[in-house]
C-alpha cells in the first residue's frame, strides 16, 4: 500500500494475431493480358495487339457462323522466395461472363528454382504466354481466368461484336 492507495500488478497477456501482412507470401497472377498474339521466351513476354477489351468479327452471309479467332494470352506470376523450388497448378481458362461451360481450358505444372547468386527473400516472375484460335458462339460479353492453388483469381474481360459485311453501291 502506498499512501492508502492499492496498487495493482496488470498482467497483459499477449497473444499474436495472425493477420494477412504477417501470413506467408503466397503466389500471385501478376497480370492476365488479351492479345493477337503472345509468347514467352527466355523469361521475357512478347504480345502483339495486347489490352484488347472489344473483338470484332465480319460474318459472311454464306457462312454458317463467325470465323475463329486467334488469340494470345500473356500471363505473369510471382513466385515468393518460399514457393520457389515447388511444383504449382495453373489453370486458364475463357467462358461466357454469365458462366456456363468454359470454350477453353488449359491446365499446366510449373516451377521455378532459386538461381545462383539470387538475393535470400526475393520474388521471382513467371512468364507464361498461350496463343490459339476460338470460335465465339455468339455475341457478347466473355472473359478469360486464370488460377494459382488458392490464390484470387484473375480476370480479363472483353466484348465480342459480330457483324455483317457492308453493301457496296454498284
Amino acid at each position: 500500500m502506498l499512501d492508502g492507495l492499492w496498487t495493482t500488478t496488470v498482467l497483459f497477456v499477449i497473444q499474436r494475431m495472425t493477420s494477412q501482412e504477417e501470413a506467408a507470401p503466397m503466389l500471385e497472377v501478376e497480370s492476365l493480358l488479351l492479345a493477337n498474339h503472345a509468347e514467352a521466351h527466355n523469361g521475357l513476354l512478347y504480345m502483339m495487339g495486347a489490352g484488347f477489351t472489344d473483338v470484332n468479327q465480319v460474318i459472311q452471309d454464306d457462312q454458317p457462323g463467325a470465323p475463329p479467332f486467334h488469340f494470345g494470352i500473356g500471363l505473369t506470376i510471382l513466385v515468393p522466395w518460399t514457393e520457389t523450388n515447388r511444383r504449382h497448378h495453373v489453370l486458364l481458362y475463357m467462358e461466357a461472363e454469365d458462366g456456363g461451360e468454359p470454350l477453353l481450358r488449359l491446365e499446366a505444372d510449373m516451377e521455378t528454382g532459386r538461381p545462383p547468386g539470387f538475393t535470400e527473400g526475393s520474388d521471382q516472375r513467371v512468364v507464361m504466354a498461350m496463343a490459339g484460335e476460338v470460335t465465339f458462339p455468339s455475341p457478347g460479353g466473355y472473359r478469360v481466368a486464370a488460377e494459382l492453388g488458392s490464390a484470387p483469381a484473375k480476370y480479363a474481360s472483353f466484348r465480342v461484336h459480330h457483324h455483317r459485311p457492308l453493301l457496296r453501291s454498284a
